[in-house]
């Protein structure tokens, strides 16, 4: 097999792979790798209608990551909509995803705890991205027994917006956070949190 071969089977299978992608923002930066490989295959072999589709899909893609990563930072991507811990539509929401949040809440079950839990679904427009359940430990410190986010969004940063700059747990006059233990691939090291036992924890100012 040539270089060229290889070249163009590598292409075709990175952007197969990429339509099997959940998440967005990972589905659009290697189906823009891959298409940048086409293009040079194709061009190598003067290719040129493929060629040019192939820029076209990676101009578009690069249009589509410059806009996904503004939002990342954009305050108003987000809203976050306090809910009673068992509203109907938040059990529905936790059912409907319940495999998942199995896998990386192991210890929590399909449903919210009901008590003196408060539940917020994290909002992006009018779709739901996430779900967040909090229980009032006393002391200033909020318990957090569940934090999840679908697939689709995990390469975003609804987190940071709940947990940064969102207000929802100063208002409530809590100042310290400490995250679910034994989360499955937690994120909150790059939110500053700090690392206790098996939980994460963060002070706030």
């Amino acid at each position: 097999m040539s270089w060229v071969q290889a070249l163009g089977w590598a292409g075709s299978a990175l952007l197969v792979f990429s339509i099997l992608q959940a998440r967005v923002l990972r589905f659009r930066v290697l189906n823009l790798l891959a298409c940048l490989i086409l293009v040079v295959f194709n061009a190598v072999l003067h290719i040129w209608p493929m060629v040019a589709m192939n820029v076209v899909l990676a101009v578009i893609n690069l249009w589509f990551i410059r806009r996904l990563l503004a939002d990342r930072t954009d305050d108003q991507a987000y809203t976050v909509l306090q809910v009673a811990a068992d509203d109907t539509y938040l059990q529905h929401f936790l059912q409907v995803h319940a495999g998942d949040i199995a896998r990386y809440f192991p210890h929590l079950g399909a449903a919210a705890p009901a008590g003196d839990r408060t539940a917020y679904l994290v909002l992006r427009g009018d779709e739901t991205v996430g779900a967040v359940v909090v229980r009032d430990a006393g002391g200033g410190v909020a318990q957090v027994e569940l934090d999840y986010v679908t697939p689709r969004f995990r390469d975003f940063s609804p987190g940071e917006f709940v947990y940064r700059r969102s207000g929802l747990f100063t208002e409530r006059g809590f100042r310290r956070i400490v995250t679910p233990p034994g989360m499955v691939n937690p994120y909150y090291e790059r939110l500053g949190f700090t690392r206790e036992g098996d939980s994460w924890t963060a002070e706030l100012v």
